[in-house]
């Protein structure tokens, strides 16, 4: 049996920026960043969780990144820094795209919807939620009016064939809100006449 030629290789789509924030209220743990990107395909960053931290530096360091990296932000996005301001501010003004976790039990209260009305007010572009844990009902989450993209099981692995599909399908629907996102954040303003 002979290899595949280079050019037979199937290659997935470039990411449509160089990264994703990924944010929860009250902050990501690393290992559920690490998690989340190893099933999406991207490289783990280490997290921001230094309160003291100045955010712009930091998005300044994320620039320089090379694409296909996810950086789970160990703060609050809401919570006031040391720094004037907060890192929905901060991820606003620099157009960073970001992704929202939310536990299960979250998911059903008023958290979603006001953490995805702070992003948006600041400017965020938000590529979608991602609920964390317990049963995942796509019916209800279409019917709250929000970015859902899926869901991920808590700690517990699902059978080796539906954790691939769940994760295929929340990397699918990921990368087509991320470049419908990168799209929306790259048209002016004011449209010319």
């Amino acid at each position: 049996m002979t290899e595949p030629s280079p050019s037979a290789e199937i290659h997935r789509a470039p990411w449509p920026s160089a990264g994703l924030v990924l944010l929860a209220p009250g902050g990501v743990s690393p290992g559920d960043g690490a998690r989340l990107a190893g099933l999406l395909g991207l490289r783990p960053l280490a997290g921001a969780a230094d309160p003291q931290a100045d955010p712009q530096a930091a998005m300044a360091q994320l620039a320089a990144e090379p694409q296909g990296w996810l950086m789970p932000l160990g703060l609050d996005p809401g919570a006031v820094l040391a720094q004037p301001g907060c890192w929905s501010e901060a991820l606003g003004a620099w157009r960073q795209p970001a992704l929202l976790q939310l536990p299960a039990a979250e998911a059903e209260s008023g958290l979603a919807r006001a953490y995805t009305a702070l992003l948006v007010a600041a400017g965020v572009p938000l590529v979608g939620l991602v609920q964390l844990g317990g049963p995942w009902q796509p019916e209800r989450r279409r019917v709250d009016g929000l970015p859902w993209l899926g869901w991920l099981p808590a700690e517990t692995p699902l059978a080796g064939s539906l954790e691939e599909e769940t994760a295929e399908a929340l990397r699918l629907h990921l990368l087509a809100r991320w470049q419908l996102s990168s799209a929306r954040a790259a048209e002016p303003a004011h449209p010319t006449p």
